[in-house]
């Protein structure tokens, strides 16, 4: 039997793409935690936020807030599995962790305060039934995302990532002392670890460096006092999410609409993500996965408003991790929903998780979204720029960056607007697939196509 070293440094045995090969536990463990560290903040941001304004709102008490938590993370461990392992017509089957979109929150405590959180159940439902009918349909969309428009939206996930990196290095946008210099140093020592690990570690430890990272920071902080553990006792040792806790979902035109929109939305931050990770991986996605992607979002979706949850997109945050890795294996996402299901059936192990000092995953978010953000500048290295090409990369990620710098500047716009251009990864994407059909494709003859092309 032959066998063969990848990039990420797996043995390849009978010539099988580093995508399906299945690592060792002794390895698979180690790398698929990594993913569930690198998700876990932004995963239980959504309930906690949405849950928040219901309860401010009425619709449901404090002590609903814990369910909220579990039921996403059971159900984002279910999505996970279904786009890294498959099923029938369902999932991309690539390296692929999901997790609750932020493009809905806006969007979902409208909703719950003007016609009850039932409503936003509802219109969760219909938005997955929604992406699962367009799938198809969407998938044909493809033919806008070149390389020049591929690379321009890898770019421009990593950089709007860096917004929440730096949200959590502060100690959280919430905190009181945001900004204090205890969370800067922890951010620091635990990016300080990851370099070192990279640059000294032997191979095997090198693709664990941000878990090792994460590790070596959340013991500092717990040396220096920064580490609350007092959640863990409190919660219990299992609990099965139980669907319509809160009540049969209702379905209110203007509710659905809406979520309709940002499933739209979903759709264009998933096409986008799929394209990195199969750029990244070195297996490019075609039509035909990028529906299967798009229908394992929309089945996802469904279950999370059966489960009390919310609509499902793959995480941006996990693409930087895969290429920074070098792992390849869809494998590790698989262990990763696995121990996502387990987070959501033990609470008492996802408040131990919970314990990791946001400031400690800021550190760890620098390198992480850097990569995703390098991956962009590769794709685009190699395309041919000429000066229409620069202008398609250079105002997509001006317009796409706007409300990363100033998430205030569509406050006055109209709802759907700021729906669309509030994400802008979603606007960025829009603005590079508008703009390169006008400028690098409005001539018709080959030698004008030219710089749209990889270079050989």
């Amino acid at each position: 039997m032959t066998t063969t070293e990848n990039p990420g440094g797996l043995r390849l045995a009978g010539g099988r793409h580093p995508v399906d090969e299945v690592p060792p536990l002794r390895a698979l463990a180690p790398l698929g935690l990594q993913h569930v560290l690198a998700v876990y903040a932004g995963a239980v941001a959504v309930p906690l936020i949405v849950g928040g304004a219901m309860v401010s709102a009425g619709e449901l008490r404090a002590e609903d807030l814990p369910h909220l938590i579990v039921a996403d993370l059971f159900v984002a461990g279910i999505a996970t599995l279904l786009q890294s392992v498959g099923f029938w017509r369902l999932g991309v089957r690539l390296p692929i962790v999901q997790g609750v979109t932020f493009a809905a929150v806006g969007p979902m405590v409208t909703i719950g305060t003007q016609h009850g959180i039932t409503a936003v159940y509802g219109s969760v439902i219909a938005c997955g039934l929604f992406i699962l009918l367009l799938a198809p349909v969407f998938s044909s969309l493809l033919r806008f995302f070149p390389p020049l428009v591929t690379g321009t939206v890898i770019l421009l996930i990593g950089l709007s990532l860096m917004d929440v990196a730096a949200g959590w290095a502060g100690g959280g946008a919430a905190a009181q002392d945001f900004g204090a210099p205890g969370h800067l140093l922890l951010a620091l020592a635990t990016l300080v670890v990851v370099l070192l690990v990279e640059r000294f570690g032997p191979p095997a430890l090198a693709r664990v460096a941000v878990l090792l990272g994460i590790v070596a920071g959340t013991a500092l902080a717990a040396l220096l006092g920064r580490v609350d553990v007092t959640g863990v006792g409190e919660q219990a040792w299992f609990a099965v999410p139980q669907p319509f806790a809160f009540g049969w979902p209702t379905f209110q035109l203007g509710a659905v609409l809406a979520m309709c929109v940002v499933g739209l939305v979903v759709m264009t931050e998933t096409t986008g993500d799929m394209l990195a990770v199969g750029e990244i991986v070195g297996r490019p996605v075609g039509r035909r996965q990028i529906a299967d992607g798009m229908r394992a979002d929309g089945v996802s979706t469904v279950l999370g408003g059966v489960f009390n949850t919310f609509p499902y997109t793959a995480f941006a945050q996990n693409v930087g991790l895969v290429g920074l890795s070098g792992v390849r294996s869809r494998h590790v996402a698989t262990f990763a929903g696995g121990v996502l299901i387990a987070l959501g059936l033990v609470p008492k192990l996802g408040a131990v998780v919970g314990a990791v000092p946001v400031a400690v995953l800021g550190g760890a978010g620098v390198a992480l979204f850097g990569t995703v953000a390098a991956s962009g500048i590769r794709t685009l290295a190699s395309c041919r720029l000429d000066s229409r090409a620069l202008m398609v990369v250079a105002v997509s990620l001006g317009v796409g960056m706007l409300p990363t710098v100033s998430p205030e500047i569509y406050s006055r716009t109209p709802d759907w607007f700021q729906t669309v251009f509030d994400s802008g990864i979603s606007s960025g994407a829009l603005v590079a697939v508008v703009l390169h059909r006008l400028l690098c494709i409005s001539r018709h003859t080959e030698a004008e196509r030219v710089v749209l092309r990889p270079r050989p």
